[in-house]
């Protein structure tokens, strides 16, 4: 079925997006400093390191059930068919989402992608405090809010994320959101790639790793910005540490913003080509 006017305009954007990205070069500084973490990273013995990113995985796959079975989510599920009836009253489930326009699903999905911004922008000031338990806290909070986003964007769209497919998918646009711009790309073209062609998959059959040697720059960035948080905290000004407190908000903000607009593009652009394909 062909797109509307609309929906064309739509996929012109994302395309546009999808060409900047592809086309992102990265400065000297960028591949020196990716370089020596790689290198940094490489001295350990192998079993090491495979044991690291299987740790990191698993913790991933739990945290993603226990997201997706919590009372929260369910209620923001729920609330998410409440808005789409708004539209069409005919909503019954997830996957009658997809009967929506692709303006009321983006009004929608925006909606979540401004309060998990919001979310993220806060338990940054949180942590840009110092206090040890909050800045202790900031990784699995991040990996908390940035998971549960791409999982409410999926459903969105008409995706339920309760397949083994989508799980895994959604795992991977969680994770190829977090990378910088440099890798993103690359994980964007396979995401692309595995696209399946019609919605009936359940069971996913690619790479069921998520994170690799790739990946390592996002927690040694977590790191350094606490470093950053943990130099600045005790310059106050009228009492409250708030250089340290910018830095940690901002920081968490804009590593948000970056997964929810490639979950937002690679779930429209799913929403479409079915769209096409019909």
């Amino acid at each position: 079925m062909p797109l509307t006017d609309r929906e064309q305009i739509v996929m012109n954007e994302i395309q546009d997006w999808e060409r900047k990205l592809l086309s992102y070069e990265p400065n000297d500084f960028q591949l020196t400093y990716e370089k020596y973490l790689e290198r940094s990273f490489s001295l350990l013995p192998e079993g090491v390191q495979r044991q690291f990113f299987s740790v990191i995985d698993t913790w991933l796959f739990h945290l993603h059930g226990i997201i997706q079975g919590s009372q929260l989510q369910m209620d923001a599920k729920e609330r998410i068919k409440q808005a789409g009836r708004i539209f069409n009253k005919e909503i019954e489930e997830i996957e009658d989402m997809s009967s929506l326009s692709i303006d009321q699903l983006q009004y929608i999905a925006e909606q979540q992608i401004a309060r998990h911004r919001f979310y993220s922008f806060a338990q940054g000031g949180l942590a840009g405090t110092g206090e040890t338990l909050l800045l202790g806290a900031d990784i699995p909070s991040m990996a908390v809010i940035n998971l549960r986003a791409v999982q409410l964007i999926a459903m969105t769209y008409g995706y339920e994320i309760n397949t083994p497919y989508e799980m895994m998918t959604s795992l991977k646009v969680f994770h190829i959101g977090t990378l910088p711009p440099r890798i993103q790309k690359e994980g964007w073209s396979l995401l692309i790639e595995e696209l399946p062609v019609d919605n009936s998959h359940y069971f996913y059959k690619g790479k069921e790793e998520i994170t690799d040697i790739n990946w390592i720059e996002q927690p040694v960035q977590q790191l350094f910005k606490g470093m950053v948080i943990a130099l600045f905290r005790k310059r106050m000004i009228q009492g409250i540490p708030l250089v340290s407190m910018a830095i940690g908000a901002g920081a968490n903000y804009q590593l948000t913003r970056k997964v929810t607009d490639l979950a937002h593009k690679y779930y429209q652009y799913r929403y479409l080509k079915a769209k096409e394909e019909l």
